[in-house]
């Protein structure tokens, strides 16, 4: 059920007035049984994956919290197993037969829908509890909410279990303030993923499916595939806050106008934020503070000096960090290169921390004038673009290929996809709405990453004023946005 269609919005729509009409005290129930009723609209034989997790992992919390050692190994073995087995089994055996030269025809295994997304949540849960962090749930379908609460069961954010179970739990009034606030946050979301991103992907699909006879144009298809990734995935991003909000609930934002970042490493603070901090408290500094790390640093400073013995085993823990991001991002090699490719450029960049230091000193460049800050926004945007050839390429192989032809035998041109594709039938019309649209969004960002609010801003204007704004949304969306592709859902929910 895409959050971009009519059965999704009518099903969101009788939650939230269903949430308020009925008893507070079961208002944690009704949201249990639509989380359960929407993941089933998704598959029935999706549920059997997602009960398996959340009922291993709820035991396994109240074995942890008792001190058992040897349950938080067992339950992350099967909680990752599951997950790996469904997602990389045909990877593994792929390659394996690709060394051995021999053909391989792929398993049918099931994917369940947003198998990375609750993985991840509910062993967050487990470790948390088994470092004393929070206490184990002791309601198995209080548990079962926290795992399949439904607006972000399918692409995020990555909720922590104290910040996330008490607000699921509570009895929350009715207050029009919020939901008003909650529907702005939506309609912003919808204007992402409709103006810019189902647009753009026609560009993407064009671009990227025909790569060996529109050579020339990866740059086109890049630029675009970033315009359609961040409205696509801050968009959905967006609806779910949006819907959460209505329900009361303040859930974790996950982006932070990642295109004003001033490094790799700032732009992954700003990108998928709550991704990045459960791959920091769960992998990174596990490894950077486990004792073969520590020995490890020991034998850097020893033979290789003081400065690059301290950032070596941070450079290596970034590595192995990024590694498995790319990894999670999909089974294939050319994510495992993205994920390697942003922890190389992360690592390295740590090594050289204090060359990068004394060299700016030498050139007398100041750090804080607007000129070096600007020329440090649009490094990095070059730097993530040439990432999203790895990310979007089908191989390793077709990411060089476009990305040397980009330089050689660059070409532009917005009348590559074919106009009967197109909501409006003019690639022209639909290349402005791209435009259009990524001018409003860098606007917004603008003025958020200057401290202003926009959402608060508007909601302290008068009602007519806040109504003008919330009609402008919705209009833009039947005006110009991609009414045929908006039912093909998002990238994201198939992690």
């Amino acid at each position: 059920m895409s959050f971009v269609s009519t059965a999704f919005i009518t099903f969101a729509i009788i939650c939230i007035a269903g949430y308020y009409l009925i008893p507070k005290q079961y208002q944690w129930v009704w949201l249990l049984v639509f989380s359960y009723i929407y993941y089933l609209a998704a598959g029935p034989a999706y549920v059997f994956f997602l009960l398996f997790s959340t009922a291993i992992t709820f035991f396994g919390g109240l074995r942890a919290e008792m001190g058992s050692k040897a349950a938080v190994p067992v339950v992350l073995l099967l909680d990752f197993g599951a997950l790996a087995f469904v997602k990389y089994t045909n990877f593994v055996l792929g390659s394996f037969a690709g060394i051995l030269g021999r053909e391989f025809r792929e398993l049918k295994i099931l994917l369940p829908l947003g198998i990375s997304f609750y993985t991840f949540q509910t062993a967050g849960y487990l470790l948390d509890v088994y470092w004393k962090r929070c206490k184990a749930e002791r309601s198995f379908p209080r548990f079962m909410l926290f795992a399949s609460f439904f607006p972000q069961i399918m692409q995020g954010p990555i909720s922590r279990y104290g910040q996330l179970a008490g607000q699921l739990y509570a009895e929350h009034d009715l207050d029009l303030r919020r939901i008003e606030g909650g529907m702005y946050r939506i309609a912003w979301g919808f204007f992402k993923k409709m103006v810019i991103a189902d647009n753009a992907a026609l560009y993407v699909s064009a671009v990227f499916d025909q790569y060996t006879t529109l050579r020339g144009y990866g740059l086109l298809g890049v630029l675009m595939y970033s315009a359609q990734l961040y409205a696509d995935f801050s968009g959905g991003i967006d609806i779910v806050i949006g819907i959460a909000e209505c329900l009361g609930i303040t859930l974790a934002e996950n982006f932070r106008q990642p295109f004003f970042a001033t490094s790799i490493g700032d732009f992954w603070h700003r990108w998928h934020i709550t991704l990045g901090t459960w791959m920091k408290d769960y992998v990174f500094y596990p490894i950077s503070l486990s004792n073969w790390m520590g020995s490890f640093g020991k034998w850097c400073r020893k033979r290789l000096g003081k400065n690059v013995g301290r950032a070596m085993p941070i450079c290596v823990g970034n590595i192995i960090v990024f590694l498995i991001v790319g990894i999670w991002h999909g089974p294939a090699w050319h994510y495992i290169v993205y994920g390697l490719y942003n922890g190389l450029i992360i690592g390295i960049s740590g090594l050289l921390a204090k060359n990068f230091r004394d060299w700016k000193k030498r050139l007398k460049i100041n750090d804080k004038a607007a000129g070096f800050h600007m020329f440090q926004i649009i490094r990095t945007f070059v730097l993530v673009n040439i990432s999203w050839y790895l990310d979007c390429s089908g191989s390793v192989g077709q990411a060089l290929m476009m990305f040397k032809d980009s330089i050689l035998r660059f070409k532009f041109s917005i009348n590559v996809i074919d106009a009967a594709d197109t909501w409006s039938g003019s690639q022209a019309v639909t290349f402005a709405c791209i435009v259009f649209g990524c001018l409003v969004v860098f606007v917004h960002s603008l003025l958020a990453e200057c401290g202003v609010d926009v959402r608060d801003a508007i909601l302290a204007r008068p009602v007519p004023v806040r109504g003008a704004v919330l009609f402008l949304l919705l209009a833009s969306l039947v005006l110009i946005g991609n009414q045929p592709l908006s039912v093909g859902g998002f990238i994201y929910a198939n992690f």
